[in-house]
């Protein structure tokens, strides 16, 4: 009897294997075939394009800053429609929460960026009255 204990999982190990493949198997049974995303190049990209951009912010001088304002709020709002995109579409939950924290970021980038370049006009506009006095 242990003979035939031994043979009966054989078979049923054999009869399911065909249907174990990816064609055969149902939609939403758990089966991928894609391989698994590996974060860290895609990290290390963000981190080295944060450092290079705060490099590169400080060395601006300070009669460029609103020329330059204004073109990172043109880019930001780029991301900000590719960010609506990607949060509003069908795609994984974690690729919708980087989304959602890519739509929170530009937004605020944008926001800041216009409170700044509305500041800094009042400055100029001040220092352009006192002097045609």
């Amino acid at each position: 009897m242990k003979s035939s204990g031994a043979t009966e999982p054989a078979a049923t190990t054999s009869a399911a294997s065909p249907e174990s493949d990816g064609a055969s198997a149902e939609p939403g049974s758990g089966h991928h075939d894609a391989a698994p995303v590996d974060y860290w190049p895609l990290l290390f990209v963000f981190l080295l394009a944060t450092f290079i951009g705060v490099g590169v912010i400080q060395r601006v001088s300070r009669l460029l800053h609103t020329p330059l304002m204004s073109i990172t709020n043109a880019i930001s709002a780029i991301a900000v429609v590719g960010s609506i995109i990607v949060t509003g579409s069908d795609y994984p939950l974690e690729i919708r929460v980087m989304g959602a924290v890519a739509l929170f970021a530009s937004t605020t980038n944008i926001v800041s960026g216009f409170l700044i370049t509305d500041r800094m006009l009042k400055m100029f506009k001040t220092q352009g009255k006192g002097q045609a006095s």
